[in-house]
């Protein structure tokens, strides 16, 4: 029997229905005017909804349409938002299902990875978003691919880059880090302190993004930690606060995306 997780915030995040959730994806890419460039290896994109984080995620998965017969699996990982995870959680499930379909689960990847911090945890991942709001853009810029699904607790960055290393695979894996940026300040301290972690993340200095800064800041660290020790290089695509998204400028959460190259 097909073990499948049901997805927790459509109609929530994004558009339960098919046919809007894919105009609505359409519309947001075709928003961004990006020339075509290398395949990326990894990114980093937001994870709230659509309405405010969408453009900017959108910023960056456009950067993956002119590849998408590459990408054969995504490392999916993002920050566990509703129940605490010791290390990382990875789910039983066999597929992630969204409004656009099945995503398969990546077993083999899951079973090769026998590190004591990584674990099966489902609970974390019922009502977790995000992970789940990538799915659908993944979906539609990619052709076909599988998932392996990291929720990250009260791991290390040293125990995430040794995650990210060991399913590194080659061309055909692309890593995508889940992640907002600081939460409900007003309009120009977010600015302030979202181009210090922006700031970071181009200079791949880890050391200097936390929780404060990023809700994402352990899976964004510990590809960093890869990203220095690969010698990869960083392009900042977009960087906004919800307030340039959905117009409410007294406390604001910030957005940004970034794209690696090996």
């Amino acid at each position: 029997m097909t073990i499948i997780r049901e997805p927790a915030v459509a109609g929530q995040f994004y558009p339960g229905n098919s046919r809007e959730l894919s105009t609505t994806i359409r519309v947001l890419l075709e928003d961004v005017r990006a020339e075509a460039g290398p395949a990326p290896k990894a990114l980093i994109v937001p994870h709230a909804g659509y309405i405010y984080s969408g453009p900017v995620a959108a910023s960056a998965y456009a950067m993956l349409r002119p590849h998408r017969e590459q990408y054969k699996r995504v490392i999916l990982l993002g920050p566990a938002h509703r129940v605490a995870v010791r290390g990382l959680a990875l789910s039983a499930a066999d597929v992630f299902r969204t409004p656009l379909g099945d995503v398969l689960l990546d077993k083999e990847a899951i079973a090769a990875l026998n590190m004591p911090e990584v674990t099966v945890f489902d609970a974390a991942h019922q009502f977790e978003h995000s992970l789940e709001v990538h799915l659908p853009f993944l979906q539609s810029v990619i052709d076909s691919f599988s998932v392996v699904p990291l929720l990250v607790g009260d791991a290390t960055a040293d125990t995430v880059a040794e995650v990210i290393d060991a399913l590194w695979g080659g061309p055909e894996t692309l890593i995508v880090v889940s992640s907002d940026l600081s939460h409900y300040l007003s309009y120009e301290k977010a600015r302030t302190a979202d181009n210090a972690t922006c700031q970071a993340i181009e200079k791949i200095q880890a050391e200097h993004i936390d929780n404060q800064g990023a809700c994402g800041a352990t899976p964004i660290c510990g590809l960093l930690i890869t990203a220095k020790r690969r010698g990869m290089k960083v392009t900042t695509l977009d960087l906004r606060n919800s307030g340039d998204t959905a117009g409410d400028r007294s406390r604001v959460v910030g957005y940004g995306s970034w794209l690696f190259l090996e």
